[in-house]
């Protein structure tokens, strides 16, 4: 009996349903401990949410695994609603410090969804003791960037553990946006030949961490790019309505951002090498750490699925607002390979971008 599949195009179709089924399969989680590698926010984490916390909390607004759920209100408005919990180390580093980041994280997590953040609720786990000049430095910068991003911290908590315990201080944020109704956000929204575009450099933070620990004995001038993402988001639907998808791209950084979103909508990402706004500093510093800024986090960024006819305006829209100067089309959407990311490199080749593996950076946000 043959096996072969006869003619070109029929192995092909074939090759294209094997790749489909295995990109469409869930990661397994395999691991009997959890590692640093299910914080990464790659394979390891979907495994492990997947497994453990999608299985036991099923329901309706958990099921798109979005940065925020969207919910709606008796009344029929809705509102963004998400939490997140914060545990850089060091807690300071070049551009900001753990309280921007326990603000910008969340109120940026409802502004991809479409959301006007409003209110903030703030959880503290302290270690015994943490310097109390300190803690007053970090809530001092959480009520700063609350500030800039329109937002009130209206609740919250505060438990103290024993020394050793909790490596001096862990933040939790909660927060609540509202989302006008004219905003539909999805990735059932994206379509082949929809632009790719992104709102600046990437991989700003993760790298300004990872060398603020001073472990590499490697000096660069690299400050994160954390911020509030909100008045970006409303300068992009005023030039761009029908703005398809947005996410930003924090752990796992833009290629990870990129697989879920061709795994949802079982399309192709196609970026554009030369196209990726990269700093040199970044760069040069990826280069000697052996990684892929593709997978290098950012917190203030977004990462934006627009209509071909709205590219043009978005950028421009983009590149007006100080935290879009270096806003650039990076690729598009395109039907085939479905579900795969693919590079186009700047010496003409291809290659597939995979979810993240591992945890480069550890602890960063």
């Amino acid at each position: 009996m043959s096996h072969h599949l006869g003619e070109p195009g029929e192995r092909e179709a074939a090759v294209l349903a094997r790749i489909e089924e295995f990109r469409r399969r869930p990661p397994r989680l395999t691991d009997s401990v959890v590692t640093l590698a299910h914080g990464a926010g790659g394979k390891s984490s979907a495994a492990l949410i997947d497994a453990v916390f999608v299985k036991a909390f099923a329901n309706d607004a958990l099921a798109g695994l979005a940065d925020s759920a969207t919910l709606t209100l008796p009344g029929g408005d809705r509102i963004a609603f998400s939490t997140d919990s914060f545990v850089v180390k060091p807690r300071v580093f070049p551009g900001g410090s753990i309280g921007h980041l326990a603000v910008h994280g969340t109120v940026n997590d409802l502004a991809v969804m479409g959301a006007r953040p409003a209110w903030l609720s703030a959880a503290f786990v302290l270690e015994e003791g943490l310097p109390v000049e300190e803690l007053r430095g970090v809530v001092a910068d959480m009520a700063a960037a609350a500030g800039l991003a329109g937002v009130a911290i209206v609740t919250g908590d505060t438990k103290v553990v024993d020394r050793g315990a909790a490596d001096g201080l862990y933040i939790t944020t909660a927060g609540v946006g509202v989302i006008p109704a004219d905003r539909v956000l999805g990735p059932d929204n994206v379509r082949a030949g929809d632009k790719v575009i992104v709102s600046g450099t990437i991989g700003d933070h993760g790298m300004a961490v990872m060398l603020a620990r001073g472990d590499l004995a490697i000096e660069a001038d690299i400050c994160s790019d954390t911020a509030p993402l909100g008045g970006l988001v409303d300068a992009l639907f005023a030039a761009a309505p029908s703005t398809r998808w947005m996410r930003d791209p924090t752990r796992g950084g833009l290629g990870t951002v990129c697989n879920e979103l061709a795994r949802d909508t079982n399309l192709a990402i196609i970026l554009n090498e030369t196209a990726l706004p990269i700093t040199p500093a970044v760069m040069g510093a990826c280069d000697l750490l052996g990684i892929d800024p593709l997978y290098v986090a950012n917190e203030g960024k977004l990462v934006a699925i627009v209509a071909p006819d709205e590219a043009e305006a978005a950028i421009a829209a983009l590149r007006l607002h100080p935290l879009g100067e270096r806003a650039a089309v990076i690729g598009e959407v395109a039907a085939q390979p479905p579900g795969i990311v693919v590079l186009r490199t700047g010496f003409g080749g291809e290659r597939i971008v995979d979810m993240l593996v591992g945890d480069p950076l550890p602890r960063i946000c």
